[in-house]
């Protein structure tokens, strides 16, 4: 990231809540609004399905309480939500706790709340959820300081024995995606970025780059996610791949699309997600802990 390379944001208020400024092209890239429907075609739905299943093997059964710390414009809360979970969101960006607050309005009777708020400081009490989660947050605090921050955070607020769940993109990410869709050979900036993200972890993504990468973010080793996971005080850490390596297949879209194909992929993903050799091609990856 280049404008959050500098550790930790100013700190600012809108409507009570506690919050630091977002990095100016983190908010522009998000204020698109891509991500209400990120979720909802070809490899976004693969991502959302791999999620849904492994959090509802870890997750405590509803009706938990669950803190999603991070939620974007809440696709997650809301099906958590519909599955009887009491779930509170927090959010940095207000386009998307505008856009939760709409998809909660649309399930009247499996609402769930969205506030701003900062990943960093949390305005939830001790020990007051079962569960939280942050499918978000990682990505976007380059400094490890920051990063640590935030998983301190989720662990002080989820009860003895509560579940954190946290997401990483994978340090090779850029790199695998770059070659499936030709811009090594043919995007000099981007192999320039790709191979600073391989070098330091940091993807650089200003107000100038092209509209088709991601924006500032930083990239996780595997072994690197578990081991901020244990630093911030947690325990039987369990790292599971979410796409595997299949988010690069070219037919994506249609396996997806077909029933029988949709769910020997889903099973394909399952039978290698908990191998190490295995975790770094996988776009994203889940680290989940229990707090002591």
């Amino acid at each position: 990231m280049q404008l959050s390379l500098a550790a930790g944001y100013d700190l600012r208020t809108r409507e009570g809540a506690v919050t630091r400024e977002m990095p100016s092209e983190i908010q522009a890239y998000y204020d698109r609004g891509l991500e209400r429907s990120r979720l909802s075609h070809a490899e976004g739905t693969l991502e959302l399905e791999r999620i849904r299943a492994i959090l509802h093997r870890v997750l405590p059964p509803a009706p938990a309480r669950l803190l999603d710390i991070g939620g974007g414009p809440g696709v997650h809360a809301a099906w958590l939500a519909r599955d009887g979970y009491e779930v509170d969101l927090i959010d940095p960006m207000a386009l998307h706790v505008d856009q939760a607050m709409e998809l909660s309005a649309g399930q009247p009777e499996q609402p769930f709340s969205a506030k701003i708020g900062d990943a960093r400081q949390l305005e939830v009490p001790d020990g007051s959820v079962d569960g939280a989660l942050l499918l978000g947050p990682l990505y976007h605090l380059p400094e490890r300081n920051d990063r640590l921050l935030a998983l301190r955070e989720a662990v002080r607020v989820v009860r003895p024995d509560g579940i954190v769940v946290a997401a990483a993109i994978s340090r090779y990410a850029s790199w695998l995606d770059g070659t499936r869709k030709g811009w090594l050979a043919t995007e000099p900036e981007f192999k320039t970025i790709a191979r600073q993200d391989l070098e330091t972890g940091r993807h650089r993504g200003g107000h100038d780059a092209d509209p088709r990468w991601f924006t500032t973010a930083y990239f996780h080793l595997p072994s690197e996610l578990a081991e901020e996971l244990a630093q911030a005080g947690l325990v039987d850490i369990e790292l599971v791949a979410v796409q595997g390596p299949f988010w690069l297949l070219s037919d994506l879209e249609a396996r997806m699309a077909d029933g029988a194909q949709r769910q020997a992929l889903l099973e394909s993903i399952e039978a290698i997600s908990h191998e190490p050799s295995m975790l770094g091609a996988s776009s994203h990856i889940l680290g989940i802990a229990r707090r002591r």
